[in-house]
């Protein structure tokens, strides 16, 4: 029995995976807001009530980790790996960055839960890029080795925020106004959208129905303005979702080429299995590409989206497997 989990800043998902004829299969999920407990172990203790024995459990959490030990980006946590190994009495505990979660699910998901948005060409022998936007901005990465891949991780959400013209200049502007440092995560993720939101509104002008900022005002910001946006019901929840999804298309093509992502790249998270049909328009991927001397080579990598928002699971439960078979 194999314990998995996917620690963020908004949720917590945990499930229980078993193997069975050689394949992964899982048992049990069940979803928690993060920040209605004290710690992960508390989460733990509640979803193993009155369950069985675990023998191996991974986590993994949104943060860089370091010697086994995490304190996550975006709530007061700290995870650690021993401790959630005694929480839930398992013979081995692994603790990983989320996105090497996601990453590793990628070599299992079934095709059928990805949507793709460029077919290219891939390199069976390339590397392939993972980029997850949702509470934060998550960076991951997939390496030929052997027969396999191995899953890495990396904390390029935190990179500076790199503007391409001069809107995205005054973008970066306010969003130093509001944080001091303007990471790329502060443009790209369920918060971002919300400051691009914002800044459309405040220093560009464009209008907003008093209706719709009141679901703002006392709703979940970034999950209203993509259901006006897609909608049509709202020209600024419309154009804050175009202007996302550009920036999106651009960094994913940075990190394409930072990675030399000959694999492909694939987009994890909640947001972009949200705004698929705003991602499908052509913004993304032109914005994908539009790096001057390197378009054509960007024109021909694949590039989808993961449509299952618990793939972290999967890949954290096969992270465990393969340690544990690998000792």
């Amino acid at each position: 029995m194999i314990l998995a989990a996917d620690v963020g800043g908004t949720k917590t998902n945990l499930a229980l995976f078993t193997v069975r004829g050689g394949r992964m299969e899982r048992d049990d999920v069940s979803s928690f807001h993060s920040r209605e407990f004290p710690s992960f172990e508390s989460i733990i203790e509640k979803f193993l009530a009155g369950r069985g024995p675990v023998d191996l459990v991974c986590a993994g959490v949104a943060g860089p980790v370091r010697k086994g030990r995490s304190r996550l980006t975006n709530l007061p946590w700290i995870v650690d790996e021993e401790s959630i190994r005694r929480a839930c009495g398992a013979r081995r505990g692994f603790l990983i960055n989320d996105l090497q979660a996601t990453a590793f699910s990628v070599l299992h998901l079934p095709p059928g839960l990805f949507a793709v948005l460029q077919a290219g060409e891939a390199d069976p022998r390339g590397t392939i890029a993972v980029v997850a936007a949702g509470t934060g901005l998550g960076v991951g990465f997939l390496v030929r080795c052997g027969r396999g891949y191995l899953p890495f991780a990396s904390e390029g959400g935190h990179a500076g925020f790199s503007p391409g013209n001069g809107r995205e200049e005054k973008l970066l502007a306010f969003l130093k106004g509001l944080y001091g440092r303007a990471s790329a995560e502060r443009a790209v993720s369920g918060p971002g959208l919300h400051a691009i939101y914002r800044f459309l509104r405040e220093v560009e002008g464009i209008p907003v129905a008093a209706e719709i900022e009141a679901r703002i005002l006392v709703g979940d910001p970034p999950r209203v303005i993509a259901e006006e946006g897609i909608s049509g019901r709202s020209p600024l929840c419309g154009e804050a979702l175009r202007f996302f999804v550009s920036l999106f298309g651009s960094l994913a093509g940075d990190f394409a080429l930072n990675f030399n992502a000959t694999g492909g790249v694939v987009l994890g998270g909640g947001i972009a299995p949200a705004i698929l049909p705003v991602l499908s328009e052509g913004g993304f991927l032109e914005s994908f590409a539009s790096k001057g001397r390197f378009r054509d080579f960007l024109s021909g990598i694949p590039v989808k989206v993961i449509l299952d928002d618990q793939a972290a699971l999967l890949g954290a439960a096969h992270f465990a497997l393969a340690m544990e078979e690998e000792a």
